[in-house]
């Protein structure tokens, strides 16, 4: 059952529609607790992992990620952990995302290991129809480009 929102604001956003063509906005919480179930269930990409840092996080904030590196790649055999932070105002606005493994990347501070929304496609171009998910699979295709896939890497085990 969804709750049908009309006239909230005149804010830009991409939205399912019901059948009679009313907006239909999921809120936060339903949206995070169906990605919750996904990750738990094993759904999607197996070369991504995510889930909350707490159990007990009721305002489902905080998350762990985990990316395998792909093959042919100087990330080959890797495993990278993140954080991701989803703010109030997601998933109107994309989670912010945090290599704790350290990680040579375009994409990434290299100093603090933040994910910079503007170099990512898939958070410069984000729509709440998006989720944790496609945030995660899209660092990893960035990680097979040209600019990235070659890229010398710290030594494995090191964080920011």
């Amino acid at each position: 059952e969804c709750i049908v929102l009309v006239g909230l604001s005149n804010q830009k956003r991409t939205m399912n529609r019901t059948p009679a063509g009313e907006v239909v906005i999921v809120p936060r919480n339903f949206k995070l607790l169906e990605e919750l179930e996904r990750s738990e269930k094993g759904l999607g990409d197996m070369s991504i992992s995510f889930g909350l840092v707490d159990s007990g996080d009721t305002f489902l904030s905080n998350w762990n990620g985990g990316i395998l590196g792909p093959g042919g790649t100087q990330h080959d055999g890797r495993f990278y952990e993140l954080r991701i932070r989803c703010p109030d105002k997601y998933p109107a606005v994309p989670p912010e995302v945090r290599f704790v493994s350290k990680i040579n990347m375009s994409c990434v501070d290299s100093k603090s290991g933040i994910v910079n929304p503007n170099k990512l496609n898939a958070m410069k171009n984000w729509n709440r129809n998006m989720g944790i998910e496609q945030i995660l699979i899209a660092i990893r295709t960035e990680m097979c480009t040209d600019q990235n896939r070659r890229a010398r890497q710290p030594a494995e085990g090191t964080t920011f």
